[in-house]
């Protein structure tokens, strides 16, 4: 199982936003900040399949990348941020379209209440990636239309976010802007 770190992200607590330790704010189900990527290329999706390793979700599909800012960071500094530290992606212009709250299980008695800062980024077509072991196994790229298709005969291969963002959220996160 993967270690936190003890890396403190933004939750509310009655009403008031403060630094939770990571580990602790999916154990008690805090309301918490978070940022999800799609990165874009040809009308294809860059998804990620999520390191074996980690305490929740591990070895689920994922959209490129997702995650929680630091305490004090922005959602506009954190996502360029985790593209590099997950995939060693640099230099994308991440464009905000939308923010998204959802609750969802994650296994362990845990659960995800996040406020999701979404980000769309267009990559070329010599995008290099350098997964990084510790967040990632394995990327593939794929159409919207296959992965509501494979959402529908494997549920079980997505992570729940993932899920929510595609049948809840598809018009947001990917209708054109």
């Amino acid at each position: 199982m993967q270690m936190t770190n003890s890396i403190l992200i933004p939750a509310w607590i009655n009403g008031t936003l403060q630094p939770v330790e990571k580990l602790d704010v999916h154990k008690r189900g805090l309301k918490h900040k978070a940022v999800s990527i799609f990165v874009m290329n040809q009308g294809r999706i860059l998804l990620q399949q999520r390191a074996l390793h980690k305490y929740h979700t591990p070895g689920l599909w994922a959209n490129t990348c997702c995650t929680h800012p630091m305490w004090e960071e922005t959602s506009e500094d954190c996502a360029p941020r985790r593209l590099n530290d997950e995939l060693e992606i640099k230099g994308l212009d991440c464009a905000l379209r939308g923010q998204i709250e959802y609750q969802a299980k994650v296994g362990d008695d845990m659960l995800e209440h996040e406020v999701v800062d979404v980000f769309v980024a267009h990559a070329p077509d010599d995008l290099q990636l350098t997964l990084n072991p510790d967040e990632v196994c394995s990327t593939r790229w794929i159409t919207p239309r296959d992965l509501q298709l494979e959402l529908a005969e494997n549920p079980q291969n997505f992570t729940p976010w993932l899920h929510i963002y595609m049948t809840k959220h598809f018009d947001t996160i990917l209708g054109s802007k």
